[in-house]
């Protein structure tokens, strides 16, 4: 009896070479920006083989259209054992710590370091983890100004620990900066709730001052500037072309939605600090959105 036939053909086994095939097309799917087909390729081929690139590939995928639970599973399972899949742990750490799970995070990047000391992801993202958990705001950081009143630094007032960090993350140092930016906006950003709105409005209130004041009748001068720079540089048919040309994930395309952010110049007026504060924005959807930016002949805004 030749049962060997049934199940192997040419040194390969059918399952093994209906899998490759499966991430032949899944491959195929993705060259053509059609993720859908690309996860019911891999998912497929998973009912193939165990090779864990099929199980990353999906994970990448998965997380790119919005299903975070399901890509949080297959990390897990990439990164429980004994040699765990370095890239899958820095994924997940991302993920985890964009869910708040700072230290779990952190712990996870830490051990991608400590087996390959020179993972850029990985020294990256554990760079701006430990930034976030340790982040602390003094006054001297803080560049003294003359204008009496607009000038005066938030850290002169008796603000909360998390208000006073999200105001600096978000480059907010004087009253003035304060006027310019919207309730809205303001909202927007990550970790700053009602209770940092109340006391911050208060705090203007005491001084005859409201949060956006500078704005009333007019666009903010420094975004209008930013932009004719930009104008200066690049085609407006470049500027004026839509986000959605950059097919972001849906994450990174919610958070440039709070930031009414609809074409590639409105984007490059942006600061990484800006993108960086809006709710359950990470360092991954950043890197996406440079990465997508690059590739079009932009970036994002720097401060001088």
């Amino acid at each position: 009896m030749s049962h060997g036939l049934d199940t192997v053909i040419g040194g390969k086994s059918l399952d093994a070479q209906k899998a490759a095939t499966l991430i032949a097309d899944a491959q195929r799917f993705e060259a053509a920006h059609d993720k859908v087909s690309a996860i019911g390729a891999y998912r497929a081929a998973l009912h193939c083989s165990n090779e864990p690139n099929i199980t990353f590939r999906l994970a990448i995928l998965l997380d790119l259209v919005g299903e975070e639970d399901e890509a949080i599973k297959l990390y897990s399972e990439l990164t429980n054992s004994k040699r765990p899949h370095l890239n899958a742990l820095v994924n997940l750490a991302v993920l985890l710590e964009d869910r708040g799970q700072v230290v779990r995070a952190e712990r996870m990047l830490r051990q991608v370091v400590a087996t390959e000391p020179n993972h850029e992801r990985g020294n990256l993202f554990l760079k701006d983890v430990s930034a976030s958990r340790d982040m602390v705001v003094t006054p001297e950081e803080f560049v003294p100004t003359t204008n009496a009143i607009l000038d005066t630094p938030v850290t002169d007032f008796e603000l909360s620990v998390r208000a006073r960090n999200c105001l600096k993350k978000m480059q907010i140092r004087t009253l003035g900066d304060l006027l310019r930016i919207s309730e809205a906006e303001l909202m927007s950003y990550k970790n700053f709730g009602e209770q940092s709105l109340g006391e911050i409005k208060q705090m203007l209130t005491l001084k005859g001052l409201r949060l956006g004041q500078s704005l009333e009748g007019s666009a903010p001068k420094v975004r209008s500037d930013v932009y004719e720079q930009l104008r200066e540089k690049y085609s407006e048919e470049l500027l004026a072309r839509s986000i959605s040309s950059l097919e972001l994930s849906v994450r990174a395309r919610k958070a440039l939605q709070l930031l009414n952010i609809a074409t590639l110049g409105d984007l490059a007026a942006r600061t990484e600090a800006e993108l960086m504060g809006v709710k359950n924005f990470g360092a991954t959807s950043l890197v996406e959105i440079k990465e997508r930016l690059i590739a079009s002949g932009l970036n994002l805004r720097t401060l001088d």
